[in-house]
């Protein structure tokens, strides 16, 4: 088959679980005979250089970006919520420029199959339509609105707190009402294949979780400093600051206090300023975006996973998991994996349940020891990259 994908951001570098999600699915596709194009904006805020991206990737990918400045601007957010009916999220990723390319290249290859990698593409569905017979496919990273919801549930402002709550149901509108819109749809969890259903969807459906390779991941247990705990993840993104923040002031302030010797990493890019200076404490070694994020989990013990909000699954568990990491997640961090509460990671919902957490695994060598191994056995079994993209492409032919 015929593939083209499009994103709205850059699925290279694969530092965030968007862009792993994504490149994973395009190396499997490739991987299984099958030729694929992709279409990304390159953004301001993930901006990367297309000619950087290796050689031995381009060769068997076809890559094209086009800039689309998608900065946050308080002018026309305001000027949105007034004056326009399309959330101010989806309207940042409008772009001619896009469209055009898109034209471009409908117009000049014959594709199979047209993937939207996530809700805001849903923009081109209409341009698609009128360039092409290729089947649309949406990929469901995530049910968007959710995230807004549960962040507006975290958030402490008032009127931060209203616009937000307005942002989250024109997102919720403006998510349904794509609904049926494309040829099928392709969720990450079943939970979220559910809210599709629940809500109308009659196109071919078929859940996809996102898989890792496992022959790029491998566990290195000789060089683990212990004890540490670490955290890793892109933290521009809210659901991430907030996570974080959190488990800084209602967990790690009473750890720290019992474990003099104990340190607490933190890697991931674009952090914000304030960010940046709630984390300059001895205890807290901040490293920001790093070059080999697998060896940086391979050095660390124990990870941290305090997701407050969000929605979708997190793939940075499903690597972990895969290096042989214990992990202490909240049950939104580890929603849509299909774990085993104490068997392959440890659920914590409460500041007291992460630091009863982190001290057994600090005081239990066997039962750390055991958690790492079920964790990698489960990954193997479960999210293996290459298994995952055959049936996918299995359904893919069923739609023809």
């Amino acid at each position: 088959m015929n593939i083209l994908q499009l994103c709205n951001k850059m699925p290279y570098p694969p530092k965030d679980g968007g862009s792993i999600a994504t490149l994973n699915l395009s190396k499997g596709f490739v991987e299984l005979s099958h030729k694929v194009t992709v279409l990304a904006m390159n953004t301001s805020k993930h901006y990367f250089n297309i000619e950087n991206i290796p050689f031995e990737l381009k060769s068997k990918i076809n890559f094209f970006d086009v800039f689309v400045d998608t900065k946050i601007n308080t002018f026309s957010a305001v000027s949105n919520l007034l004056f326009c009916k399309t959330p101010y999220n989806a309207q940042r990723f409008i772009s001619k420029d896009f469209r055009k390319k898109l034209i471009s290249l409908l117009l000049n290859n014959s594709y199979d199959i047209i993937q939207l990698e996530g809700l805001y593409l849903s923009h081109y569905i209409e341009t698609i339509r009128k360039h092409t017979n290729a089947k649309i496919v949406y990929r469901a990273h995530n049910i968007e609105h959710e995230i807004w919801d549960r962040t507006t549930a975290q958030q402490k402002g008032f009127l931060k707190k209203i616009y937000l709550k307005i942002l989250s149901k024109r997102i919720k509108k403006f998510e349904i009402n794509i609904i049926n819109k494309y040829d099928a749809i392709v969720p990450i969890t079943e939970r979220d294949a559910s809210f599709f259903n629940n809500y109308g969807n009659t196109k071919a459906c078929h859940v996809s979780t996102a898989g890792v390779n496992i022959n790029e991941l491998k566990p290195d247990f000789s060089n683990i400093e212990l004890p540490s705990l670490f955290y890793i993840g892109a933290l521009d993104w809210v659901p991430n600051q907030e996570g974080l923040l959190w488990f800084l002031d209602n967990v790690w302030l009473n750890i720290s206090r019992n474990n003099k010797k104990f340190k607490f990493y933190v890697a991931g890019r674009n952090a914000p300023l304030w960010l940046v200076n709630n984390l300059k404490k001895d205890d807290i070694i901040y490293l920001g975006e790093i070059d080999d994020a697998y060896e940086f989990m391979n050095s660390k013990a124990i990870m941290i996973v305090p997701l407050l909000s969000g929605s979708g699954m997190r793939i940075k568990i499903i690597e972990g998991m895969a290096l042989g990491k214990t992990i202490i997640s909240t049950s939104i961090g580890a929603e849509g994996i299909n774990i085993t509460k104490n068997k392959n990671i440890i659920i914590a919902d409460s500041a007291s349940d992460f630091i009863d957490g982190i001290e057994k695994v600090l005081n239990d060598e066997a039962f750390a020891d055991k958690m790492g191994k079920n964790a990698l056995d489960f990954v193997k079994s479960n999210y293996n990259n290459l298994t995952i993209t055959s049936k996918l492409v299995n359904f893919y032919k069923s739609l023809f």
